[in-house]
């Protein structure tokens, strides 16, 4: 293998997804970490805490001493194989500790006594965590933004990935924004929320032109907050509004929120107990929402949608579903949707079903 240099350019690292091979403990990296990213520690969670309170009482010295006797016979030589198999897998990448020092430069120089020169990472974890927050600010302020806006089931993201250059918040959030949002794919955690969201908006500025559309989202996506930088120059951004028919946007509901989240809930749990978790869940999106809707819209609702999932599970239909989404639509989101597009007027510069915007912002 060729050798290669250590390396600092952690805007190269990201813009490639360069394979990182992170040394830390898992209670580390269960904290915060990057895509493109396997954890192989040096050390497990029960060593490293052992030898950090070795180093309080005894020093550095003495805890280095301590480490190397944790780590060493067959332990040793089972990770330094795990190491030397991700290099082999993965001959452009690097390894990195948190601050780059000693766990890494250990790590780099075990690999190489078993036969391979590997490259660290200088700054670790804490420096590149660094540069994706200063470049996150440096997007907020400086780059165009275009919010793309619209009633609830107008399609907004899908409209938004048919454009050149867009950054999916809800994707990197795994959730839908709203109360029937939550998804199975667990979401990430706010530090890799933030890490994920500054990576995409690195590729956005440096492989696209023009500029940035975002969907309208208020600053809470399911438990991930979008950065105060963000959101602040999102509200003053111009406005994108998608439009669609209330019988286009009950599809899109119907699709997204009932047929796709019945599928996942039977591949998760079987027929059965997928049908029952999936009733669960639309029950509890409606409980979350029961103060603004109101005892009895809230009752009503609920009814629509027992005979709904009733239909579904002795039929097979989902059409049960439809009745109580169009209520749902028009009698709650909508006048929410209006009443705050209402205040947001000055800046929308567009406004159209998906085939007239396309066709305005591609001029």
């Amino acid at each position: 293998m060729t050798r290669r240099s250590n390396t600092d350019n952690y805007l190269e690292l990201f813009l490639n997804d360069t394979p990182m091979m992170d040394v830390r403990a898992p209670v580390e990296f269960e904290k915060g970490a990057f895509p493109n990213v396997l954890n192989l520690p040096l050390m497990n969670d029960e060593e490293r805490h052992l030898v950090g309170t070795r180093y309080k009482e005894s020093g550095q010295e003495s805890a280095i001493e301590l480490g190397h006797e944790l780590v060493s016979g067959h332990t040793k030589e089972q990770r330094i194989q795990q190491w030397l198999a991700f290099s082999k897998e993965n001959p452009s990448g690097y390894l990195y500790c948190f601050r780059g020092g000693l766990r890494s430069r250990t790590t780099q120089q075990w690999i190489k006594d078993a036969g391979i020169d590997y490259p660290l990472i200088t700054g670790g974890y804490k420096a590149m965590r660094r540069f994706l927050i200063d470049e996150l600010d440096k997007a907020s302020q400086k780059q165009d933004f275009v919010v793309v806006s619209g009633r609830t089931g107008t399609g907004k993201t899908r409209f938004l990935k048919t454009l050149n250059n867009y950054v999916d918040l809800e994707g990197l959030a795994h959730h839908r924004g709203s109360s029937f949002g939550r998804m199975l794919i667990p979401q990430p955690s706010q530090i890799d929320f933030e890490n994920n969201l500054s990576i995409a908006l690195l590729k956005a500025v440096h492989h696209n032109s023009g500029p940035i559309y975002l969907e309208d989202e208020s600053r809470l996506i399911g438990r991930c907050a979008l950065p105060l930088s963000l959101k602040d120059r999102m509200s003053n951004c111009p406005l994108v509004v998608l439009e669609s028919s209330l019988e286009e946007r009950i599809d899109v509901v119907l699709q997204d929120y009932v047929i796709d989240m019945t599928a996942d809930f039977i591949q998760r749990d079987g027929e059965t107990l997928g049908l029952e978790c999936f009733g669960e869940y639309l029950f509890a999106s409606l409980e979350r929402i029961k103060r603004r809707l109101g005892n009895e819209r809230q009752t009503t609702l609920l009814a629509k949608m027992a005979v709904a999932l009733e239909l579904q599970k002795e039929q097979g239909s989902y059409d049960g579903h439809r009745e109580w989404i169009s209520c749902l639509l028009s009698d709650y989101y909508d006048p929410m949707y209006d009443y705050q597009l209402s205040k947001k007027a000055e800046r929308v510069i567009l406004r159209g079903n998906k085939n007239t915007l396309l066709k305005e912002m591609n001029k």
